[in-house]
């Protein structure tokens, strides 16, 4: 009941995308780790094309007071619309109320609630109040992921993985992978998953911002999007929505004990 309430107050429209081309409608409503695990690590043009756009979600569900929590590319889909992408934001079953009587608290009984692979320090420690600087940090998972093809944090258990987000500092996106990555993105990610929120971008919208403004990462634009899938034409019969990154060997928990 609370997560469709939520979804009724954000009302907002992505961007008009330019994303998809002519096979747009073969992958209609893909998360995004589905596209990744079917095509491959994203260029860097494109990555930041679908991170402005949660960016977006996120500046207006920021506005009304709501923090997701479980930012995750599982939660991110990709709908066709007219010649390319909407990115929407989607599960706010986790979504809490910044500022509000009883609403505030975010664990339970030593238990916090989230996806340890792009769960933010504070709420692994389970922080009492947390704002939207938990999505930042969600984002720039999702970011990592979208460019290395691998997990910002790659642990045996969930309880590992989370602990790591509190412990270990992320190698850069640039050592874990053979494909060029813009020094201005790769620092942009970095300061997204910066430990104290403090030291992150401070809202969704300076995020926008700075992924606007960095030197290197061009524009994705439509032609860009038709010679990507010329490369990567998609076939109705092998779209497939797959389970979580590395789900088998890191079980996915809603909550995981941190006592």
């Amino acid at each position: 009941v609370r997560a469709d309430r939520h979804r009724r107050r954000l009302q907002r429209p992505s961007q008009r995308p330019v994303d998809g081309a002519r096979v747009a409608e073969v992958v209609a409503h893909q998360p995004l780790d589905a596209l990744l695990r079917k095509h491959g690590r994203q260029p860097p043009a494109r990555a930041v094309y679908f991170m402005a756009q949660v960016c977006g979600a996120l500046t207006e569900a920021h506005a009304k007071g709501l923090v997701h929590r479980d930012l995750k590319p599982a939660n991110i889909k990709l709908r066709p619309d007219g010649p390319g992408y909407l990115v929407k934001v989607l599960d706010f079953g986790l979504v809490k109320t910044e500022i509000q009587d009883g609403e505030s608290r975010m664990t339970k009984d030593g238990m916090t609630t989230g996806t340890p692979a792009y769960m933010a320090p504070e709420i692994a420690l389970g922080k009492e109040t947390v704002d939207g600087r938990v999505d930042i940090y969600g984002l720039g998972c999702v970011a990592y992921f979208l460019l290395t093809g691998q997990l910002v944090f790659d642990e045996p258990t969930a309880t590992a993985q989370a602990l790591a987000h509190v412990q270990k500092d992320p190698a850069k996106p640039s050592t874990r992978t053979e494909l060029s990555i813009p020094e201005a993105l790769e620092g942009i990610i970095l300061r997204c998953l910066a430990k104290d929120p403090a030291d992150r971008p401070r809202s969704a919208q300076a995020l926008a911002a700075e992924l606007e403004r960095a030197d290197g990462i061009g524009r994705w634009t439509r032609e860009n999007a038709v010679t990507w899938w010329q490369l990567h034409r998609p076939t109705a019969d092998k779209i497939e929505t797959p389970a979580e990154p590395n789900e088998k060997s890191q079980p996915s928990m809603s909550e995981v004990n941190l006592a």
